[in-house]
């Protein structure tokens, strides 16, 4: 059969003489750019798709031996038919693998395996998708089934929540959550705690999963026990609103602040800042401290922003009802005009 012949490397957008480096950060930057989370193009499920299978075998580099000695001859969009010889690598029946991506957003994104090119080169089932290589974080990329080595029978995952206070997303915190397990015991199923300690990353937004490895169901037969998803909630605050990794925070001043200019106190969480307030600064006004709110990405936290709030007295002693009577006499402000 042929198929249409793949140049990863023009998948990538880098030579062929590119250091694994250079395809590792082309790969990053590309997939986070076409990850369906992020882009809502017609086009870009797919073009996931080929950067992953591009990245699968570029990164290995058993791999991308293999497919350079294809040499120049294949140029992208001809037909190609693997010459005698290419079928040491056993083409075993079944569906291609399937693989899973997270951290690009709140809601994993599932594909379907690899192109007819790639199992013609490989092979269907071929042994996982090494490529990843060990530096990845385990709760960024998950493979066929939560599996990295494709074995079958492997117990399932599951999905839990947990709800934090917004001071232990802000600053970090070890929860334990108790689980109910099912064993067995003489011929009869018992119901069992299980009391995990989890650690939630300081900077955690609300809607983030953590993966616990190896806390879901049993495997079959030996395999591998499944993984445990935790989505974090923050819960609601009396004070502090959260937007994202921003956090919002109203602040009521007097009058005379806002006129004169003042430098107060400023709550944020777990603390306090210093907050300048220029001279005639008006009601609703957004005034920002950086680096103040949740994380936005790795090593980036989003900010906080004060909302300005003038409130006037309820109730004026006989004193500050004359110099109000004053300042409405002398003042030339008509804001009405």
């Amino acid at each position: 059969m042929a198929v249409k012949y793949q140049d990863y490397y023009d998948v990538l957008n880098v030579p062929r003489a590119a250091s694994q480096d250079e395809i590792r950060k082309a790969y990053r930057k590309l997939a986070r750019k076409y990850h369906p989370d992020v882009n809502k193009t017609k086009d870009a499920e797919e073009r996931f798709k080929k950067i992953g299978e591009a990245y699968e075998v570029l990164s290995d580099p058993e791999k991308r031996k293999r497919y350079d000695t294809l040499g120049d001859n294949w140029a992208a969009g001809q037909d190609f038919t693997p010459p005698p010889g290419w079928d040491f690598f056993s083409q075993q029946g079944g569906r291609g693998q399937s693989f899973r991506f997270e951290g690009f957003g709140d809601t994993p994104f599932e594909g379907r395996g690899f192109s007819d090119f790639f199992e013609m080169l490989f092979g269907r089932g071929f042994g996982g998708l090494g490529g990843f290589g060990s530096e990845e974080r385990a709760s960024d990329v998950e493979f066929g089934g939560g599996r990295r080595n494709g074995r079958a029978a492997a117990g399932s995952d599951h999905e839990a929540e947990i709800t934090i206070s917004l001071e232990e997303a802000y600053a970090g915190a070890r929860k334990q959550i108790a689980l109910q397990a099912e064993g067995g015991g003489r011929g009869r199923s018992q119901r069992t705690v299980k009391r995990i300690e989890v650690t939630v990353p300081a900077g955690i937004t609300d809607g983030k999963r953590l993966r616990l490895a190896g806390q879901g169901a049993p495997g079959r037969a030996g395999s591998p026990p499944g993984d445990l998803y935790l989505t974090v909630r923050i819960a609601p605050h009396l004070r502090f609103r959260v937007n994202g990794a921003d956090i919002e925070v109203n602040v009521p001043i007097t009058p005379w602040e806002a006129a004169l200019g003042a430098k107060i106190d400023l709550p944020i969480v777990g603390g306090s800042a210093s907050l300048t307030l220029p001279a005639g600064i008006a009601s609703g006004k957004k005034l920002r401290l950086k680096g103040k709110g949740l994380l936005a990405r790795p090593g980036e936290r989003g900010d906080l922003y004060a909302i300005i709030l003038i409130e006037v007295p309820k109730a004026l002693t006989a004193r500050e009802r004359e110099l109000f009577e004053e300042l409405a006499r002398a003042s030339t402000f008509r804001p009405r005009r």
